[in-house]
């Protein structure tokens, strides 16, 4: 069995930074790629940053050179150090990982963990 679990949202002021983290544990045989989406008050789902095995990052737009998205493939983690914060940025941010268990390949979420930035 497969667990993806985040921590370290939480609110902040704008401008300010916060720091997602999110590990995946159990019964893993790879980890393909792992990222972060995210969904504010009536949008949309929409993808933050993911990054490859191999460290190959991508961005939305909207958080370029401002959110950094890191992993550690010894503990199964991947981070996503957010600065200068906006009130836009407010989200539940969700962890994903593409896992092989065993034989096969599948997506697994962690629960989400809420993001507020006031003004």
């Amino acid at each position: 069995q497969v667990q993806v679990v985040e921590s370290g949202g939480g609110s902040v002021q704008a401008g300010g930074s916060l720091r997602l983290s999110c590990a995946a544990s159990g019964s893993i045989f790879s980890i393909n790629a792992m990222g972060w989406y995210r969904q504010g008050p009536g949008k949309q789902r929409e993808l933050v940053a993911s990054i490859t095995s191999s460290g190959s990052t991508n961005y939305a737009d909207s958080v370029k050179g401002r959110f950094t998205i890191s992993r550690s493939n010894a503990k199964n983690t991947v981070f996503l150090q957010m600065n200068s914060l906006k009130p836009e940025d407010t989200a539940f941010y969700y962890c994903y990982a593409q896992i092989q268990p065993g034989t096969g390949l599948a997506t697994y979420w962690g629960q989400g963990t809420q993001v507020t930035v006031s003004s």
